[in-house]
């Protein structure tokens, strides 16, 4: 399905119970140069029980995404822009109960879940965070302190970036902008992760009032299939106690 804003569209999956009745839903948000297929397993697990789930691609958020938007064209803010027009949209199906929709987001996914969640309180119910990439400002201010040093197009992982994605976040401490959502939050997070390191969960667990790091032993940036099948379980669980 499409969901259309900022004069751009998303592309997204959803997977419903086959049930009458209106049913919490988790919105999934990949991470960088991911899909909607990243959480694929996850949606089909939380659907078999009763929980719907929603995936999509983030406008330029991969060389793979069915959304529009270039991958330089890109950023934080405006996959939160993506991800709020999907809550907003989501929250009007008729098989949804609005007062029980959750975000989960992957890596970069994360960060952009964290955001929208402190803007969308009233809205979501609960926050799922695995491996949130609250590091990237930080990173990146790091590597261009100033904006003048800011590149114009910049390859990362085979994925081309914008100026944009560097310039929006210069100067930008996310741990400013999250932390204000007061319901549950669940953080997964391997002690073995090279891209962000496990500081960055700890830190966010500390700054939530009402959050819990659940650390992976061994596990890195990406997790195993015995990793990633407790997480579809505990996101279930999750959801079954929050609603």
């Amino acid at each position: 399905m499409k969901i259309k804003h900022h004069g751009r569209e998303i592309y997204g999956v959803s997977y419903m119970p086959n049930s009458k009745e209106k049913c919490p839903i988790v919105i999934f948000s990949h991470g960088f140069n991911g899909t909607n297929i990243e959480f694929a397993m996850n949606s089909e697990y939380l659907t078999k029980n009763g929980v719907g789930a929603f995936c999509f691609d983030f406008c330029g958020g991969s060389v793979n995404s069915k959304s529009d938007l270039k991958t330089n064209e890109m950023s934080i803010f405006t996959e939160k822009e993506d991800l709020c027009a999907v809550v907003e949209n989501i929250k009007n199906w008729e098989n949804v109960d609005p007062d029980n929709i959750f975000l989960f987001g992957g890596s970069q996914g994360g960060l952009v879940s964290a955001l929208v969640a402190d803007e969308y309180v009233e809205e979501i119910k609960g926050l799922l965070l695995l491996f949130p990439a609250l590091c990237i400002a930080d990173d990146w201010n790091k590597r261009f302190p100033t904006l003048e040093s800011t590149p114009d197009t910049l390859e990362l992982w085979g994925v081309l970036l914008g100026r944009i994605y560097f310039a929006s976040i210069h100067d930008y401490n996310v741990f400013d902008h999250i932390g204000k959502f007061n319901k549950n939050v669940l953080i997964f997070h391997g002690d073995q992760d090279e891209i962000v390191a496990l500081e960055y969960g700890n830190r966010a667990e500390k700054l939530y009032p009402h959050a819990r790091i659940e650390v992976f032993p061994g596990e890195g940036h990406g997790f195993s299939e015995a990793g990633n099948k407790r997480v579809a379980e505990m996101t279930y669980e999750f959801v079954k106690t929050n609603i």
